[in-house]
């Protein structure tokens, strides 16, 4: 029983050495050949989108002699103007301009994505509105037969 015992400890560790070394062969596979994770200084340009001017998308990334692309996407609201990978956090919104029938706030840059250059500061603007939004919160039964 012992020896039993034994043998199939050392069956147990054998295992574990060969599923060991079968994945680290694996992941030395998967360096040369897409996009060479051993390349530390990627660069990446914006991301375009595949129809139109928004929505789903590539970017292009580079590093020293080699190539990928990465799927992405470009928002299809007034954030497209800034592009995607500028992330910013905004005040609130200020007063209705009488003179120009618009309000606007700032925001202020948290993160650039990509190392892609962003405007520290930006300002945004939009239309006032006059009437009140009467939208119900969390209508019941949507997506059921509606």
């Amino acid at each position: 029983m012992r020896g039993l015992f034994s043998t199939l400890i050392v069956v147990l560790v054998a295992l574990m050495i060969v599923t060991t070394e079968a994945g680290k062969n694996k992941k030395e596979k998967n360096k040369g050949g897409k996009g060479g994770s051993d390349c530390a200084e990627w660069r990446y340009g914006s991301c375009v989108a595949n129809n139109g001017d928004c929505g789903a998308g590539t970017r292009e990334g580079t590093c020293n002699e080699q190539t990928k692309k990465v799927k992405c996407r470009v928002p299809c609201n007034w954030k497209k103007d800034f592009g995607a990978d500028c992330k910013y956090k905004f005040g609130n919104w200020g007063e209705c301009d009488a003179a120009t029938s618009t309000k606007s706030r700032t925001g202020t840059l948290v993160k650039a994505l990509f190392n892609v250059d962003c405007q520290q500061t930006i300002s945004v603007s939009k239309p006032c509105t006059t009437k009140i939004k009467n939208k119900p919160k969390g209508k019941k039964g949507k997506g059921k037969g509606n």
